[in-house]
């Protein structure tokens, strides 16, 4: 009986892994290219916002976006209101036909990913939470009429244990896409790990499922030194997680983070400008639109428009920016 059951383990794990990374997936027909914009983020990098925004819609015509709602910002102080930022964009996006994906939640994407007003930072959880989902009411309420936004994003890989955030409660993230979906009836989609995470949990919550998709980056790993890393998992690997997504839910994966900037020890507008091409330069950026094309997936929000706006502006260096142009 031993030998039986190593022979089936054995079976099973050569099935797992021709299942997992051996193979060419299908090209997608047809792939949409949209990017993140964080406004905080390029503000970080010294930038006009307001000009690097406009020229994603202007210069290289993109048309699908993921844009942050921060509570911070929203709800400085309990109960007084501040969309100004969020107005601006929303209506630039609108006056180009651009289509929007609105995440909102307390973890957002970038460090340090929770984003708690001052105020409500030092609630009891229950409580917080209260005030969150009051917040999240008040976005959807705003902006469900508008002409832009095609889906929710609730919170940001809620499940992966990253960041500067308190513990959730179990269940609170059905809470917040249950409200979501009472007050308005377009998706809403929810994100995970896409070297960590079998995206089962949070197909289950979402409407559409969506995923990071990295290659190269910075680990911290406690009581070592950090170093750089290559994640060696194929174009087949993500293709076949979506397929199993596919097959049980249903629902197709999208990917909302396609590495597009660098990533080391120290948070990009801190990191040596002479470090960035450690992990992102143009070959490398090349090397990341092929990958994703390789993987048989439609969509890919790429993560670093701001980055590549800088290197045109400040480091006289427009190679990315003109680059990612030919994808629009």
């Amino acid at each position: 009986m031993k030998f039986v059951f190593k022979v089936i383990v054995v079976i099973l794990l050569a099935a797992g892994f021709f299942y997992f990374f051996v193979g060419r997936p299908p090209r997608a027909e047809k792939i949409t290219w949209g990017v993140y914009f964080s406004h905080r983020h390029a503000q970080n990098m010294g930038l006009d916002w307001r000009e690097a925004y406009a020229a994603l819609l202007d210069d290289l015509k993109v048309r699908e976006l993921r844009l942050p709602a921060y509570w911070d910002l929203t709800e400085p102080e309990e109960g007084r209101y501040d969309f100004g930022y969020l107005d601006w964009l929303l209506a630039r996006s609108s006056e180009r036909g651009a289509k929007v994906i609105l995440v909102a939640g307390l973890k957002m994407p970038r460090w340090p990913e929770c984003y708690a007003p001052p105020w409500a930072r030092d609630l009891g959880k229950e409580e917080q939470q209260e005030k969150l989902l009051s917040w999240l009411e008040t976005v959807v309420l705003r902006y469900k009429d508008g002409p832009a936004i095609w889906a929710w994003q609730i919170e940001n890989e809620p499940f992966l244990k990253f960041g500067v955030c308190p513990s959730r409660a179990s269940g609170f993230l059905k809470e917040e896409v249950d409200l979501v979906k009472k007050l308005d009836s377009r998706p809403v989609i929810v994100t995970a790990s896409g070297e960590w995470s079998t995206w089962w949990t949070v197909s289950r919550f979402a409407d559409i499922p969506g995923s990071t998709l990295y290659k190269r980056v910075w680990f911290d790993v406690p009581f070592l030194p950090g170093f750089y890393a290559y994640y060696p998992f194929p174009p087949k690997f993500y293709y076949a997680k979506a397929d199993l997504v596919r097959k049980f839910f249903d629902k197709e994966i999208i990917i909302t983070e396609l590495q597009a900037e660098p990533w080391g020890p120290n948070l990009l507008y801190e990191l040596p400008y002479d470090q960035h091409g450690r992990t992102m330069d143009l070959e490398k950026f090349k090397d990341m639109v092929e990958f994703a094309r390789n993987t048989g997936l439609s969509t890919f929000y790429l993560w670093g428009s701001e980055w590549w706006y800088w290197l045109k502006t400040v480091q006289n260096d427009p190679g990315i920016w003109d680059e990612a142009g030919k994808l629009w």
